[in-house]
């Protein structure tokens, strides 16, 4: 069982790592496309779509990276977790208001329809919990916690 968590555990930081980097650049490589798709949500003031646009794929970029390279784990997992609750929160509020629109996960390269955007981000939501409790064990930080105490 032991192997095996480990395995899990670093197949969900790896995936979770490498799609946060991904779709962070992907909105990166075109901000005004993405602050477009951050306003069909019809949730936020208008000035706050760009704000959102200009800082969201750059937390999304530096999440990734320190999932990938197994570095403050444990934080980068709570803001990814963080994130996926709030898209999920805006995937709800779409599916009730019966939107059709494209999530803006993947800039403007990949479309995906509200109800599937809500999926995966409920799959990546339980992958950074996943993540977030296993760090002490598996990541290569060293923690307060793991000192011996001699007597």
């Amino acid at each position: 069982m032991k192997r095996s968590g480990r395995l899990s555990y670093h197949l969900c930081r790896i995936l979770l790592g490498a799609f946060f980097l991904y779709a962070g650049f992907l909105k990166i490589e075109d901000a005004s496309s993405f602050a477009g798709k951050v306003a069909a949500y019809e949730i936020l003031p208008y000035q706050w779509n760009y704000v959102v646009a200009a800082t969201l794929p750059w937390i999304e970029v530096a999440c990734g990276v320190l999932l990938l390279v197994n570095r403050r784990v444990r934080p980068a997992a709570l803001v990814v977790g963080t994130m996926n609750m709030v898209f999920i929160v805006a995937l709800v509020s779409v599916l009730l208001r019966g939107l059709d629109i494209d999530c803006g996960c993947f800039g403007p390269h990949l479309k995906s329809s509200p109800l599937q955007a809500l999926l995966r981000n409920v799959l990546f939501l339980a992958m950074a919990h996943f993540v977030f409790h296993l760090r002490n064990k598996y990541s290569l930080e060293k923690t307060g916690d793991s000192r011996q105490k001699t007597e």
